[in-house]
């Protein structure tokens, strides 16, 4: 069989790598020998289960090249898997093939571990072997679990500051951390940033133009993943990751982008941004893309303690009302065919949250479903990119919880590039009685800048909605700490992502206790 032709750097890597493997009319190299370290994205683990969870890798020698340095073939990457960073006896190992079709990506999905256990893991190709990295096994379901400790974090717009949050929330050894999206950002390279605060100038830059094409989503990760700040962060523990809007662009629903592209049009560049993000991300093989959609929402427990329902809202909602006008209402916030989750991953939420036996049950989502009115003077005005802009489906799951008597639910939110506090009321223009839920919304990694410790508008938040009870508008990550007893999110921020030299401190922590809803300092 003919073989097809191979650049000149191609010839460079498979020479002398023990010849070329043919599996059928598939090519595959044997024994590579790269020409550059080909581990340069790093490690990561995600979506544990009692008995394992994903590993991941990606080859890339030239990461930021077309072909990422890497032939027209499948490449195998070896991996093990041990209870000490000596690998000293692994208790699993085996053999995965990084394949072209998938950008040379490798994702295992280790089996046959203990429960509720540290582990750590590596890979190795040809002469070549990656970073540690470290995950820990869920409890077996239904354990008794004392205690979980997780950490929440996304927006990281790597034009507009520096990873530092990343490096820290390394050094917290954290159970896991939920990555609530904008993982990437899909804008063309700035130089500067106009902001609410005025105009700032970049510490870094984006290379290349906007994203569309499977290429260019390919090196916008690859510029992304580079960054050692961010390597740490996937290195120390397993992550569950979802995604929000700029993994394809900004404030996307359904089939719909904001800038009048036809659908049949927009969902090419969907089906190319799916496709990078899984090859990117420490998921199971469940989120495999099928053209322009991709199975996001899941569950995931830890013991008896937390069930974490991993919300998708983005692929299956209605467009956003009013033009999705900035702090504006209309009869369109109203409308009774409005979808935020669709029916059929609402329907499978009401079921998770019915079932479950948990101590705490969680939404791990991306838009805020506290109605906050931003609008200054009397009349009425919302983020209609939250779930304030869709106040049917808004309403139907908040009654639901009540109604349903479900107890403990905290939903976990980001996207805001803020932090915030408070409860869940059916209509926060009515916050009497008890709360049907919290909500604690995590800041941005570095989207937006340094930031400060309150924008005006935020103070303005607080006066204008009894229901939200802390507000800041730094960088950082939240640390959740949780008990049976009470619920605790500890908001860290940095003074400053400008330069890597931020310091890090505690800003505020609130807590929640069992049976009880309403966010209170702790």
């Amino acid at each position: 069989m003919r073989l097809p032709a191979l650049s000149r750097r191609q010839m460079m890597l498979s020479l002398g790598m023990g010849g070329m493997a043919l599996s059928g009319a598939r090519q595959a190299v044997a024994d590579p020998i790269f020409i550059d370290y080909p581990f340069q994205l790093g490690v990561a683990s995600g979506d544990p289960l009692p008995d394992g969870f994903v590993i991941w890798t990606r080859l890339a020698p030239n990461p930021l090249e077309i072909g990422h340095g890497m032939p027209s073939a499948a490449v195998p990457v070896k991996w093990e898997v041990s209870t000490d960073t000596g690998f000293s006896s692994p208790v699993r190992s085996g053999e995965a093939m990084a394949r072209p079709e998938l950008g040379h990506a490798v994702h295992v999905e280790v089996e046959g571990l203990e429960p509720g256990r540290p582990y750590f893991y590596r890979f190795v190709a040809g002469r070549e072997r990656s970073a540690i990295g470290r995950a820990v096994t869920a409890p077996a379901a239904g354990a008794t679990i004392d205690r979980a400790r997780f950490g929440v974090l996304g927006c990281q717009a790597y034009e507009q500051g520096f990873y530092t949050a990343h490096r820290k929330a390394a050094d917290e050894r954290f159970d896991f951390i939920y990555c609530y999206g904008d993982y990437i950002y899909e804008g063309r390279g700035s130089r500067l940033y106009n902001g609410s605060g005025g105009t700032f100038e970049n510490p870094r830059q984006h290379l290349g133009g906007e994203v569309y094409s499977l290429d260019d989503y390919r090196r916008r990760y690859a510029q992304y993943k580079m960054d050692a700040d961010l390597q740490a962060s996937h290195a120390s523990t397993a992550w569950f990751c979802t995604w929000d809007d700029h993994e394809i662009d900004n404030n996307w629903v359904s089939a719909l982008d904001q800038d009048g592209t036809p659908p049949e049009v927009f969902m090419l560049r969907q089906q190319a941004a799916m496709q990078a993000w899984y090859e990117n991300m420490p998921v199971r093989r469940s989120a495999f893309p099928k053209g322009s959609s991709l199975q996001l929402y899941r569950q995931a427990g830890w013991g008896n303690l937390l069930d974490l329902n991993l919300l998708d809202t983005r692929q299956y909602r209605s467009d956003q009302p009013c033009d999705d006008s900035w702090a504006n209402s209309c009869a369109g916030v109203s409308d009774r065919n409005a979808q935020v989750l669709g029916e059929a991953q609402e329907q499978w939420l009401y079921r998770n949250l019915d079932r479950s036996q948990a101590r705490w049950k969680v939404l791990a989502q991306q838009i805020m479903v506290m109605d906050l009115d931003r609008k200054e003077g009397p009349d009425l005005g919302f983020n209609l990119d939250t779930w304030a802009g869709y106040a049917i489906p808004r309403r139907r799951l908040l009654e639901r919880v009540r109604d349903r008597r479900i107890d403990n639910l905290v939903v976990l939110t980001g996207d805001e590039h803020q932090n915030y506090a408070g409860e869940l009321h059916i209509d926060g223009r009515d916050p009497s009685g008890a709360p049907v839920a919290s909500e604690f919304v995590t800041t941005s990694i570095s989207s937006s800048g340094d930031g400060t410790d309150q924008r005006a508008d935020g103070r303005r938040y607080l006066e204008d909605n009894p229901f939200l009870k802390f507000n800041n508008a730094q960088r950082g990550y939240a640390v959740c700490d949780v008990t049976a007893e009470r619920w605790q999110t500890e908001f860290k921020v940095l003074d400053k992502v400008s330069d890597r030299s931020g310091t890090l401190s505690t800003r505020a922590t609130f807590a929640v206790a069992s049976g009880d809803p309403r966010v209170v300092p702790a």
